[in-house]
């Protein structure tokens, strides 16, 4: 099973790197966590709508790589799930061999016609975070819900 972090922006600061790195890492080879980031359209002059739309385009690309993968958006007023529940939902997608991309947009979110066209909303917190931070904090919630699965002490 694959978990894949589709995001956008690049150039990252080192601690989001490193901090993502880590729990990368850790994760088993039967549910490995990947990332792939999607370049910011040129801001210029265009509007935000457009570079949302642009952005969502550069998403959908790759998500054709992913044809039988369960799709998530990260959005603020997404379906909010605690760990034993992420960890259920990880576990019934190993159980069936489904691999689950993950969506997080850019400084302006994510188009809201590619978060509708996802299989599911989540939600990592009611506070907006920012994106770098949702790396980090995502991979580690997805290590924490492994760990959990398999009994590991990380998660007490």
């Amino acid at each position: 099973m694959r978990l894949v972090l589709l995001a956008v922006g690049t150039r990252m600061p080192a601690w989001v790197n490193d901090g993502f790195s880590e729990y990368q890492k850790r994760m088993p080879p039967e549910m490995r966590l990947e990332l792939e980031e999607i370049p910011l359209p040129k801001r210029g002059k265009a509007d935000t709508a457009s570079l949302i739309r642009s952005e969502a385009e550069l998403i959908r690309k790759r998500l054709d790589k992913y044809p039988a993968a369960r799709v998530v958006a990260l959005e603020v007023k997404g379906r909010a799930l605690d760990t034993p529940a992420l960890s259920r939902k990880l576990g019934a997608l190993k159980d069936i061999g489904q691999d689950l991309v993950l969506l997080t947009g850019g400084p302006d979110g994510l188009c809201p016609a590619l978060s509708a066209s996802a299989d599911e909303q989540w939600s990592l917190s009611n506070l907006t975070l920012p994106h770098p931070l949702v790396r980090v904090l995502l991979a580690e919630q997805l290590y924490r819900g492994w760990t959990l699965l398999t009994g590991h002490p990380y998660h007490r």
